[in-house]
């Protein structure tokens, strides 16, 4: 029988490079995301149906796994990929802007998860796959209120996996690094960057932030570690993912914090 993966955020980047390559390793995929109907691509896959799912809504979420169990029954991974980018200056972030960001990234993340866990659990068991990131374990300049989401997800997805073991539901977290995806670009929520008194910050770092996104690897290469940890039934949790993330991941663990920050301050150039 084949196996099902849920997907959210599946219109565009890592989500959409998902949806292909489990579709294409001969998976059932139900790829969900707010506006089904814009997106044509994903319904000529095979084994693929897509939904309307969006996160920061309960109902929402209840009715597109409800279809989702009509059309494939039992749901063997959810992939929760929904979110995107904030940065900037946070001086200049008012409460709906890193409220917005957290309600996506963070409380969304957590209700879809909610949601899937007792039908994991009546099923007998399954996997859910966090996508957050190398920020969720390492910071830098500008992206305060988004580490601020992906550390969260990555403490709120380690406990929770204590919960879930004898449900035989496993929880992983994906940590990608650099990754060429509407991030850097149109789904990105940029402020600050006109505030008189960080002008050259902020042009000194973005310009870095940017060049890392242009110079970074594929979706498709996420998406073969989402896979791998779709099938991974060890006790690994952490599935680094894309140039520069295993090794900052790993350097970040060897080193104290002055050295760690010296190098940060060294590539960005900051005095």
């Amino acid at each position: 029988m084949k196996k099902t993966v849920v997907i959210t955020g599946a219109s565009s980047g890592i989500g959409l490079a998902t949806a292909h390559y489990f579709s294409s390793m001969g998976w059932n995929v139900a790829a969900t995301m707010r506006n089904p109907e814009k997106n044509q691509e994903l319904k000529s896959l095979p084994n693929t149906k897509t939904y309307a799912l969006d996160v920061i809504d309960t109902k929402s979420i209840d009715q597109a796994l409800t279809a989702i169990e009509k059309d494939f029954g039992k749901i063997d991974v959810l992939v929760n990929n929904a979110g995107y980018g904030a940065d900037g200056v946070f001086e200049t972030m008012d409460d709906q802007f890193i409220y917005d960001q957290y309600n996506t990234n963070v409380f969304g993340l957590m209700r879809v998860t909610r949601a899937i866990i007792p039908l994991m659990r009546k099923a007998g068991g399954g996997k859910i796959i966090q996508v957050a990131s190398m920020g969720g374990r390492l910071a830098f300049p500008l992206f305060s209120i988004y580490h601020g989401t992906k550390w969260a997800v990555e403490g709120f997805s380690e406990s929770l996996q204590w919960e879930l073991r004898d449900f035989n539901i496993q929880v992983k977290l994906i940590e990608p690094g650099a990754i060429k995806t509407a991030f850097y670009g149109t789904s990105r929520k940029f402020i600050g960057h006109d505030h008189p008194d960080y002008t050259e910050f902020v042009k000194k770092v973005n310009k870095v932030n940017q060049d890392a996104g242009k110079k970074g690897d594929s979706p498709d290469h996420v998406a073969k570690t989402i896979f791998k940890a779709a099938n991974s039934n060890g006790s690994r949790i952490r599935f680094a993912t894309g140039s520069p993330a295993p090794i900052l991941l790993f350097l970040r663990k060897l080193i104290p914090d002055t050295w760690w920050f010296q190098i940060v301050k060294s590539s960005y150039k900051l005095k």
